[in-house]
């Protein structure tokens, strides 16, 4: 049984990223439109669970070939089971680091949504500080239920995305070009 830990900002998150990240664009090559480093992890002192998040995002989801067997092909296992639509969601193999690659539509909500969660959280300190406060009460309110966990963060970070659309509305946000 899993344990959800949060952990100290790890400087190392970045160069994980970066490496995996040239993994993937020499692997999917123009099916990949941009690849980015999300969630908590891609945040500069932002304590998280330590899981680096990569989004691809793609023209379009289906067919899943494109995108699916260049990354079987690197060992990540396909959760096809994902019940999430909006994205395809691979995992490490196992022995490996954790790592979840999240496929999303270019232009789509949740493309977006997790670009400005991300580089809103680079800018506003205050908010990063209280997400992580949050996400370490929850970890150890619910230590074995990682869907627990994530249901009782998600009203947190609908509040962190509404003040970071105010933020992005009274700045002009759109997101910059890809990490990788």
């Amino acid at each position: 049984m899993r344990v959800i830990r949060i952990v100290d900002y790890d400087p190392a998150w970045p160069e994980r990223f970066a490496q995996i990240g040239a993994e993937l664009r020499r692997a999917l090559g123009d099916v990949a439109l941009r690849i980015d480093h999300i969630g908590s992890t891609s945040v500069p002192g932002l304590a998280a669970k330590p899981v680096v998040d990569i989004q691809v995002s793609v023209e379009r989801l289906e067919p899943v070939t494109p995108f699916r067997d260049p990354l079987v092909g690197l060992g990540l296992i396909y959760r096809a089971e994902n019940p999430e639509r909006t994205k395809r969601y691979f995992r490490e193999a196992p022995g490996q680091l954790r790592t979840h690659i999240h496929v999303r539509r270019a232009g789509s909500f949740s493309e977006q949504f997790a670009l400005l969660f991300r580089d809103f959280l680079r800018v506003d300190q205050r908010a990063a500080d209280e997400y992580a406060a949050v996400k370490r009460t929850l970890a150890q309110r619910h230590r074995h239920d990682g869907q627990a966990y994530t249901d009782a963060k998600a009203p947190y970070c609908w509040k962190i995305i509404q003040r970071a659309d105010e933020w992005a509305q009274s700045t002009g946000w759109e997101p910059g070009p890809g990490d990788v």
